[in-house]
């Protein structure tokens, strides 16, 4: 397992080779970026956005959370650190496509569908509970409809890429330029197991890509 040593040699590696080979790519990255795609994604260790889409440094501006989530525009006193990451790609970068991209086995997704952490206190599950209650709506629909099966997560995590679309809808900014025609918002969903992208429809039904 890779430890933090581990990591301090692969910088050496990078250092030695994958920096120097772009060194003119990161001279330019280093007078700033200019983004086209912003992509929130999951926090867990195997769903790398740069990985799976195979970009270079630069050309995604991502945001990493527990199950991908969007919360609803608020302007209530905060850290609203999702809500700064959207904001700063859309008004500032201004970037034209933004990307939810949820995955297979998310255990946020599986905390929002078992209710395992739920009245926990912060530190024993509580922060975690408090998060992927954003799901609590989807979650009592899919349940309903689905039972709590390999079914019914599978589903979870595909609502929970349509619930943090239409969060991102209730920013002002957002919305804005979506009627606009200046953003396009998309979900996608990677499945870990066979390495199969599937992208969602207008309709929120997704597909392989």
């Amino acid at each position: 397992m890779t430890d933090f040593a581990d990591m301090v040699e692969g910088y050496r590696r990078f250092r030695a080779k994958g920096w120097t080979e772009q060194r003119e790519r990161w001279s330019q990255l280093s007078q700033g970026q200019d983004p086209k795609v912003m992509v929130v994604a999951c926090s867990d260790s195997r769903v790398d956005p740069m990985q799976i889409f195979d970009v270079a440094p630069g050309e995604i501006f991502t945001v990493r959370n527990v199950a991908n989530l969007v919360p609803p525009f608020e302007t209530s006193k905060g850290y609203h650190g999702v809500s700064a990451a959207v904001e700063f790609a859309v008004t500032q970068l201004e970037v034209p496509e933004v990307v939810v991209m949820g995955h297979a086995s998310c255990g946020g997704c599986a905390a929002a569908l078992s209710g395992g952490f739920k009245d926990s206190k912060p530190g024993e599950g509580g922060f975690i509970s408090d998060w992927v209650g954003l799901l609590d709506d989807a979650r009592d629909k899919v349940k309903a409809d689905f039972g709590d099966g390999a079914d019914a997560k599978r589903e979870l995590e595909h609502e929970a890429v349509r619930v943090s679309i239409a969060n991102l809808r209730t920013f002002p900014f957002v919305a804005d330029r979506e009627a606009a025609g200046t953003l396009k918002l998309r979900g996608a969903y990677f499945a870990i197991a066979d390495g199969q992208l599937h992208v969602m429809d207008d309709d929120g039904v997704f597909a392989p890509a």
